[in-house]
């Protein structure tokens, strides 16, 4: 890729619109610092300093999709509480239509408590419903997405297994959206792969990739093995395996097969990485890159968010600086 190539990509990614549809999630930090061993059982005593929190899940891959310039609307479900509500503030503060957010009041908004001390996750615990959505819910978000057609270029089905994405939405979604070959992405969850079946894109790690193709990966071979026996089964494009500090292996349906190396120079904290790659992937094929352009751009984008801590966005300029173009 050279340089006029990648700013042209990158300088579209403010005319472009994705829709995100998946589990709404609220990242919460306890930050602190740890000096001693608790009498009580041994476990470290955190002297908390500081709480943050962050939008996450589906909110979060909109969040990066935001940060770098691009336009973003979101489905999902939350709960009738404290949290929910801030989501609700934080998505207005950033102008996004909430009409695609839907209130459950039987279940709780998704948050995950991480406490760190000293950068380091010492512990998280989670507070959920994973059971599916009503049925209700789901008319709701398909009505949303059929009002809104027009104004997207990309859908984003981003699956945390927290109950919104279900085979049922995913067909109606590709079904809403078959006459206007947009393509739609999906960050994989184990156990939900037959889920995914006719999608542009899936990016699964190294453990997913192996567990929903059945294929035991243990080097570049079983590897590729493994990303074209997920084409095949679920008829997809591409899959675009991320592989931690080895990089991405882009593999798509005409057996061609793109090894991207890593490029982060130091890793602290790999929460939210995925959401990352998925949303500069959509932002970037709505843009006019090739799968493997929008592959590369994505891995400097992750080789840059794993190199901060917390659920992590990034912003144009640090993505230009990554690809030597600013």
């Amino acid at each position: 890729m050279n340089k006029k190539r990648i700013i042209e990509i990158i300088n579209n990614f403010s005319k472009k619109t994705i829709l995100v549809v998946g589990d709404i999630i609220m990242d919460q930090y306890i930050w602190g610092n740890v000096s001693r061993i608790s009498p009580e059982a041994p476990v470290p005593v955190v002297d908390v300093k500081e709480e943050s929190y962050l939008l996450g899940g589906a909110a979060n891959v909109l969040n990066n999709i935001i940060s770098l310039g691009g336009k973003a609307m979101v489905c999902g479900v939350i709960g009738h509480d404290d949290i929910g509500r801030m989501i609700i503030h934080e998505l207005r503060i950033r102008e996004i239509d909430t009409g695609g957010i839907i209130v459950e009041s039987d279940r709780p908004t998704t948050i995950k408590t991480r406490i760190v001390a000293h950068s380091q996750q010492v512990v998280r615990y989670d507070r959920e419903k994973k059971e599916d959505i009503n049925k209700s819910s789901r008319e709701i978000i398909k009505g949303y997405l059929k009002n809104k057609l027009f104004e997207i270029d990309g859908i984003i089905i981003s699956d945390y297994y927290k109950g919104v994405v279900t085979k049922e939405l995913v067909k109606e979604i590709i079904s809403i959206v078959n006459n206007r070959g947009l393509p739609i992405l999906a960050d994989p969850k184990v156990g939900h792969f037959d889920l995914y079946e006719g999608l542009t894109l899936i990016t699964p790690n190294i453990f997913e990739a192996s567990t929903g193709s059945g294929v035991s990966i243990h080097d570049n071979k079983s590897l590729e093995m493994a990303g074209m026996a997920l084409i095949e089964k679920l008829r997809c494009k591409a899959t675009l395996i991320t592989r931690g500090e080895e990089g991405m292996t882009l593999i798509e349906d005409n057996r061609e097969v793109t090894y991207i190396p890593a490029v982060a120079k130091k890793v602290f904290d790999v929460t939210g990485a995925g959401d990352t790659v998925i949303g500069v992937m959509a932002l970037a094929i709505a843009a006019g890159a090739t799968l493997k352009e929008s592959a590369v751009i994505a891995n400097h984008a992750a080789g840059i968010v794993v190199g901060k801590v917390g659920t992590a966005v990034i912003g144009v300029e640090e993505l230009k600086r990554s690809l030597q173009v600013d």
